[in-house]
């Protein structure tokens, strides 16, 4: 749900559903670094609740599609650490395993 002034689109509030600290907090984050925002920040109604409240500032692009622009953003930042730390794995299994080869080839030559 989007609540806001139609006609200043700049500004923003935003209510997720079924969001945390998780998602807000990095949401956060990535729009700040935007320079299109001049403030966002994120606000948690009651504990009780699994909603968080966004609030977006622009210089003047809609909040919507800034935010939109910031979730995308997320996205590709998490895919990234994703495919790098899958990578590392790997590197470590084909480390390992060429460790035991090694070791397992010495105890036969012994």
């Amino acid at each position: 749900m989007e609540l806001g002034s139609y006609s200043d689109q700049s500004k923003s509030t935003f209510s997720l559903v079924d969001e945390d600290h998780t998602f807000a907090n990095s949401v956060r984050f990535t729009l700040n670094q935007d320079p299109r925002v001049t403030f966002c920040g994120y606000s948690i109604p009651h504990p009780s609740e699994n909603r968080v409240n966004i609030r977006v500032q622009t210089t003047g692009d809609p909040a919507r599609e800034v935010l939109k622009d910031g979730c995308q953003d997320l996205t590709l930042m998490c895919q990234h650490v994703r495919s790098t730390f899958d990578e590392a794995v790997n590197d470590f299994k084909k480390t390992k395993t060429n460790t035991s080869i090694k070791a397992s080839s010495r105890k036969i030559a012994e």
